[in-house]
């Protein structure tokens, strides 16, 4: 099956990788609804190809700098007619966050310059964040008269309370090291070389997981505060069962049996 084609992102796939990088660089990448809908397609894309991770990032040195502020001028005259399209054009972007959270693979984010907004709050749904040591955080949105609409509910989720308060409310603006401080980030690098050498080893480590105990895990993780604690043991306990009886499971077993690399470790 074909990639959906875009005209926002450049998009390229190998061996079940999926690299998307956010293409506007005249914008700092910011998010415009066209964009936002091209990223929803190719997530829709991976689910159903079962590719193995999303590596997402950005062109021009910067990741993402928020919204489109000329998308949002143009929402305002459709808010003439439609009262509620400001309301149906945030909305949308939570959708995305919410598919990019939920994935059954792997999303990692690469990390420089401008993570502003929606920038921030795609970095916060990702579950291996590589940033430049230099690159700027923050939640302006305040300061700009406006609200973290979508984004508040996932940061507080990566974050906790104490630091999305913070950050939120005072609109400020963080480097990568802090960001790896507060669990925003999980590895802070100072050059370009000593980056994309971590993304190589943190695509080489998920290779030797096998995909469906890695998609399973990733769930049932999510399960975790969602779910009451018993439930989650339980359904825990059941996939447990299916996955050691699995083709994955044998061959998991049988290859440490046998000290070899199992089948996927390709």
């Amino acid at each position: 099956m074909s990639l959906p084609t875009s005209q926002t992102l450049l998009v390229t796939e190998d061996k079940g990788i999926l690299h998307i990088t956010l293409n506007r660089p005249e914008s700092r990448n910011s998010m415009s609804l066209q964009m936002v809908q091209e990223l929803q397609a190719l997530f829709t894309w991976g689910a159903e190809n079962h590719i193995r991770a999303v590596v997402l990032r950005g062109a021009g040195g910067h990741f993402c700098a928020g919204g489109d502020i000329r998308d949002m001028m143009t929402i305002r005259q459709q808010a003439v007619e439609n009262p509620h399209a400001y309301q149906n054009f945030n909305r949308t972007f939570g959708h995305l966050l919410t598919q990019v959270n939920s994935a059954p693979f792997l999303v990692i984010t690469v990390i420089e310059g401008a993570v502003l907004g929606g920038g921030f709050g795609l970095t916060c749904v990702s579950d291996v964040a590589l940033a430049k040591a230099d690159a700027q955080f923050g939640m302006p949105e305040t300061r700009l008269g406006i609200i973290p609409a979508q984004i508040a509910p996932f940061i507080v989720q990566r974050l906790g309370l104490t630091q999305a308060r913070r950050l939120a409310l005072l609109g400020m603006r963080i480097n990568g090291q802090q960001a790896q401080a507060i669990g925003l980030v999980h590895e802070v690098y100072a050059d370009n070389d000593s980056l994309e050498t971590a993304l190589a080893r943190t695509i080489n480590d998920l290779r030797q997981c096998a995909p469906n105990a890695t998609q399973v895990t990733k769930a049932l993780l999510h399960q975790v505060g969602e779910q009451p604690l018993n439930q989650v043991l339980d359904d825990a306990a059941e996939a447990f069962a299916c996955a050691i009886q699995s083709a994955e499971g044998l061959e998991g077993g049988m290859a440490f049996v046998q000290k070899r690399a199992a089948s996927w470790a390709q």
